[in-house]
């Protein structure tokens, strides 16, 4: 039977204002507040007591508490040297390496054979795993060549002591400081440069500033094993000490008035400041330095990296001291 198109209204409510709770909720919308301090849950303490009460009169193992799950991937960069020049000189230094991870079907060239020889006299574990585990362990920048160390983290020396070990060898000083460079990087190549051309040593302040991570491992090519990198509290203090002791101070810059070749100050004893490409140097180590020296380059390029700067810069000082011992 028809009805005209019209449902039946049934039972069908009004709509209208709904029926509170007299704020009865309100505790509910306000959540259970901060979760307390692990001293005062003292009823997880007591559930976990009870349990292993009731285990242990069932004869029954305790329940242990879960832990997540270590993977490889969660293994600090800083603990890892990757690449086979930078592992085999670090074993070839004797730096105290707790496990070599090694590639499955990884080529084993002249390198990977002195690396798996050093290690097995030092007994030092090894671990093979496959190309992709060791591709979770590494950082994804670096390659590891199919082989990878974990270490301890770097122990940085102290620059005055370095200073002071350097003079008792009856050798001109020639250091590197690093000022506002926050690239590891650039550090690594820093340290490679230094180790090249007869430097004894590159400090690093102790605040925003590279520290010696994977990555400066890496690229400096296993330098980093032969050349002390030491840790300044205050880098201007530092510089003063160094001063001091009587080492010239030169910062290197785009806009200074000392010109780099020929320098005057190469055959004396140095410490190369050398600041970030866009900063440059800080104000406070710049007036502490005894020359502000620049690099001539070509108008159309803005300024050179900071590593290649401090390359470019060592090997002319090396050139001078070279020639000034010929003459």
């Amino acid at each position: 039977m028809s009805t005209g198109g019209k449902r039946p209204s049934g039972n069908r409510k009004k709509k209208g204002a709904l029926k509170g709770t007299g704020g009865h909720g309100r505790k509910a919308l306000e959540g259970k507040g901060p979760t307390p301090k692990a001293a005062d849950r003292h009823w997880a303490k007591d559930r976990r007591r009870r349990a292993a009460a009731a285990a242990d009169a069932a004869g029954k193992p305790a329940p242990q508490r879960r832990s997540p799950s270590r993977r490889p991937s969660q293994i600090s960069d800083v603990e890892l040297v990757t690449g086979r020049n930078s592992a085999l000189e670090a074993l070839r230094a004797g730096i105290p390496a707790t496990t070599v991870y090694v590639a499955q079907g990884a080529d084993l060239d002249d390198r990977m054979r002195e690396i798996i020889q050093l290690a097995a006299k030092r007994n030092i574990p090894m671990l093979e795993v496959t190309r992709q585990e060791l591709d979770r362990m590494v950082p994804f920048d670096a390659v590891h060549q199919g082989i990878a160390l974990k270490v301890p983290a770097y122990e940085y020396a102290d620059p005055i002591e370095l200073l002071e070990k350097t003079i008792s060898r009856a050798q001109v000083p020639l250091f590197v400081a690093l000022d506002g460079i926050t690239d590891p990087r650039n550090l690594g190549a820093i340290v490679r440069s230094v180790a090249a051309f007869g430097g004894h040593g590159v400090i690093v302040p102790q605040r925003r500033a590279a520290g010696m991570t994977a990555s400066a491992w890496k690229t400096s090519a296993g330098a980093a094993a032969r050349l002390p990198v030491a840790l300044a509290t205050n880098l201007t203090n530092t510089v003063k000490a160094f001063k001091d002791a009587g080492v010239f101070v030169i910062g290197l810059d785009g806009d200074g008035d000392v010109s780099l070749p020929g320098l005057e100050l190469a055959t004396s004893p140095l410490l190369v400041v050398v600041g970030s490409e866009g900063k440059g140097l800080s104000r406070l180590v710049a007036e502490h330095c005894d020359a502000i020296v620049s690099i001539p380059i070509d108008s159309a390029t803005e300024s050179l990296n900071a590593g290649i700067a401090a390359s470019v810069t060592l090997y002319e000082v090396s050139k001078l001291r070279a020639e000034a011992d010929a003459s």
